[in-house]
């Protein structure tokens, strides 16, 4: 067992931290408060591979596993996980086309995505079916040679800026099992009776686009179905299985730029004639802040690692994905609480990461949610 990472995967990280730290970091703040979707800092890391990592190279990506790109999303987070979602989930939902998808369907979506041309969603998630993705209730008909689609959908990741959306719809409401009901279809924006409206306000993440999507009558090809009908809810698991490593790195790359901050602070701030972190106290807070991303570290590498050797561990990725948002959020009340006052006003980025860092126990799975799966799987 090897625990060294090779020379390409660090070559890898040192390349998305530069790129945070000279593309991301500058308008960090910019995109915060005007609540701005990054458009051109997309552009700009699908150029080094970052966006849609997992897309295959024959269809203009890069290539890489989920492991690389956890890699990459960490060293982004570590400078702003708001820009860094906006990057990291600009192919979203690309992972069911390569997965099921169609070759047509591959040659037409995953290129453009790849290259930063295209912005994908995914639109799963409804007012009334969050952690329940069963009893979503947006339903396909099928009329003809198309799919009749009526519904809505809450808090859609990129709902305003993307190109199409996976989206999840009943297509089989009279099916024995609640888990055959449902499938994939590609969505494409602007079409008629799609309208999508900003959710404005978010507590943090705010340069990522977030909407409320409606469906009212529309009208998609039936060759726009991802895979086959009736097997959305499966394929959406699986899915999830690959997609909560990228969200445990978030987590444990926000932790880190927190730690990064406070240590910084510690180093120059001045109190009782001595810096900070001349401090007992501070040095055991810094220290177990140090231990809890460690940990958090080795469970989404083990999870990513095995998600790319084929044998994907739901108990463990939930583990991941749990701690590490969980960590999260206890590195940056430590990290803000140690700044004291300088902590809770914008000059500070330390509040910034405080505030982002909740929804990485609420997305994809709420941390109730993914103690659910692990409890499943251990009782």
């Amino acid at each position: 067992m090897d625990f060294d990472l090779s020379e390409e995967h660090r070559l890898i990280q040192e390349t998305a931290y530069r790129f945070a730290v000279n593309e991301i970091a500058p308008q960090a703040k910019e995109c915060d408060r005007a609540e701005k979707y990054p458009r051109e800092i997309v552009r700009q890391a699908a150029e080094l591979g970052f966006v849609g990592p997992t897309i295959p190279e024959e269809y203009g990506g890069a290539g890489y596993g989920f492991f690389e790109h956890s890699l990459i999303v960490e060293q982004m987070a570590r400078v702003d996980l708001g820009i860094t979602q906006a990057i990291e989930s600009a192919a979203f939902g690309s992972q069911n086309i390569v997965f099921f998808g169609t070759e047509e369907q591959k040659r037409k979506y995953l290129p453009p995505l790849a290259a930063g041309e295209m912005i994908a969603a995914g639109a799963y998630t409804e007012p009334d079916a969050g952690t329940d993705i069963a009893a979503a209730r947006t339903k396909a008909v099928r009329e003809g040679d198309q799919w009749v689609i009526t519904g809505n959908k809450m808090f859609i990741t990129n709902g305003t800026v993307c190109d199409f959306m996976a989206v999840f719809c009943l297509t089989d409401p009279q099916a024995a099992s609640p888990y055959e009901r449902h499938s994939l279809i590609l969505v494409e924006s602007g079409l008629p009776g799609l309208t999508a409206t900003p959710i404005k306000g978010k507590m943090g993440l705010r340069a990522s686009d977030t909407a409320e999507v409606a469906f009212e009558g529309v009208r998609v090809p039936v060759g726009n179905l991802i895979g086959k009908q009736g097997q959305g809810f499966k394929q959406l698991m699986h899915f999830f299985d690959a997609t909560r490593t990228v969200v445990a790195s978030q987590g444990v790359g926000l932790a880190q730029g927190a730690l990064d901050l406070a240590i910084a602070y510690a180093k120059e701030r001045i109190t009782f004639g001595r810096p900070l972190i001349n401090n007992q106290a501070i040095q055991f807070t810094l220290a177990e802040m140090a231990t809890r991303i460690e940990m958090a570290r080795m469970a989404t590498y083990r999870a990513a690692w095995l998600v790319d050797q084929g044998r994907p561990n739901p108990k463990l990725n939930s583990m991941a994905k749990y701690y590490a948002g969980e960590t999260a959020v206890w590195v940056c009340d430590q990290a803000l609480q140690l700044h004291g006052g300088y902590g809770y006003i914008d000059e500070y980025d330390i509040q910034r990461f405080y505030r982002d860092a909740k929804i990485l126990e609420i997305y994809e799975g709420t941390k109730e949610a993914e103690k659910m799966v692990i409890a499943k799987r251990t009782i």
